[in-house]
């Protein structure tokens, strides 16, 4: 899949993330303000959006059982309102529905009126599976005050 900026006019690629890829990734996240809390250990599951050999957005699925969570979605803030966030989310849903994920989850501080486009839905957190629950962006890595968000995948989850 291939986006143009249309300032720059260069074009982002999306592809699966690479090991080579972490200290772009964390780079991109830290300016984001996302936290790095286990995205090295999921890296293998992250998509990115490459143009010119630069990173310029980011965005990750992890997997536990029959949910998934919504991470660490950025875009370089360049790109930003030209649909590659839009995009990465996109994949990342088309991703839980080929593997047949019931539903995804998200936690966010700053992007709650974002996400609903997508067909997510604030929910509680006691809503939450317990396996998504112990992962390291529950536990840790996000402030006990970030909204969840779900997204039922599988037709007839809600």
């Amino acid at each position: 899949m291939t986006f143009t900026s249309t300032e720059t006019s260069p074009r982002a690629t999306l592809r699966p993330a690479r090991p080579a890829d972490l200290p772009a990734v964390e780079r991109l996240l830290a300016s984001s303000g996302l936290p790095l809390t286990g995205v090295a250990d999921k890296l293998s599951t992250f998509v990115v959006a490459e143009s010119g050999g630069d990173l310029v957005g980011v965005a990750g699925l992890e997997a536990c059982c029959d949910n998934a969570l919504l991470r660490s979605v950025a875009v370089a803030p360049e790109w930003r309102s030209r649909g590659l966030g839009r995009s990465l989310v996109t994949h990342v849903i088309a991703d839980a529905e080929s593997r047949g994920i019931h539903a995804l989850y998200l936690l966010t501080t700053t992007a709650e009126r974002y996400f609903p486009s997508f067909g997510f839905r604030e929910v509680p957190r006691s809503e939450v599976p317990e396996d998504l629950r112990g992962t390291a962006e529950f536990t840790s890595a996000c402030p006990a005050s970030a909204v969840v968000m779900r997204r039922g995948i599988r037709s007839g989850s809600k």
